[in-house]
């Protein structure tokens, strides 16, 4: 089984939007400053996971700033999944810089059918990852359900990019480190935080925290894949493609080609998923 773990959609009336949606959303500004970006819907991803033999799919929002656009996008979300319960599991986008309205929102959509909460982006959210009185109510909210949430990471090196951002290990060491009992994905390979689970109470306190391959052919050779492996295990890595911004083909691509096990690549590109989102059943 192929999970991905990281794939964007919208409702299809997000593609004529972009002057408003700009002006309304701080991190859609952040993702599309130079005008309309690549933006895919539900048909447009079954399309593409049928051509890949994706099995399935984990689709989320951005790190939304404006309430009504979160709400809107995570209402299309959740009723595509509830359309395709066999291929497609949804994640809400909320704020927690919003405060109680934060946690209203994922209680709403946790009880319409999500399953995680996502991506968040601290940076154009306008909140301190490393404040844990900011994130408390939302991840305390994720611990009582045993569901998970994906943040956004960001290398502290490297060439810039849209939506970048400072959201670097450091600080994301120091968020996990507080919610030992929350399950936390971080995207973008967590921004090379594996790499520091050579030490070994880097480890242990990344014992709950999993990192997706979302857009790493734009930013490793696959040796980091080889890498992470090495320091953090197979077991902590989730295939995702950061759909549509990449293709899917080109993420599995890059995926396949580190030099892996077949048992690591197996775990890899779904079994770790499938246990994350539906317990100890066989990927």
């Amino acid at each position: 089984m192929i999970v991905d773990f990281h794939c964007h959609i919208v409702p299809p009336d997000f593609a004529g939007r972009h002057t408003e949606l700009s002006l309304r959303d701080a991190t859609y500004t952040a993702l599309f400053p130079n005008g309309p970006g690549r933006t895919a819907d539900t048909d447009a991803l079954l399309r593409d996971m049928d051509a890949t033999s994706v099995d399935r799919a984990v689709v989320m929002g951005w790190g939304w700033t404006d309430r009504e656009i979160a709400a809107a996008a995570n209402d299309y979300l959740i009723a595509s999944a509830r359309a395709h319960p066999d291929r497609l599991s949804a994640f809400a986008s909320v704020n927690p810089a919003w405060g109680n309205a934060a946690v209203v929102e994922a209680q709403r959509c946790l009880d319409a059918g999500a399953v995680g909460i996502g991506e968040l982006h601290p940076d154009t959210q306008g909140f301190d990852i490393c404040d844990p009185d900011v994130i408390r109510p939302v991840m305390e909210l994720l611990r009582d359900r045993s569901l998970p949430i994906t943040v956004h990471a960001s290398e502290p090196v490297g060439h810039m990019y849209p939506g970048k951002g400072q959201n670097t290990p450091d600080k994301l060491l120091r968020f996990v480190s507080g919610f030992p009992d929350n399950r936390i994905v971080l995207a973008h390979l967590g921004g090379g935080l594996p790499f520091y689970a050579a030490m070994p109470e880097v480890r242990k306190s990344l014992a709950n925290v999993w990192y997706d391959t979302a857009a790493l052919p734009y930013l490793y050779s696959a040796s980091a894949i080889e890498a992470s492996v090495a320091t953090a295990g197979a077991d902590s890595l989730l295939f995702g493609s950061d759909y549509p911004l990449l293709t899917q083909q080109r993420v599995l691509d890059y995926v396949r080609s580190a030099q892996l096990d077949p048992g690591a690549t197996h775990v890899i590109m779904g079994a770790n998923a499938f246990a994350l989102l539906f317990g100890s059943q066989n990927g």
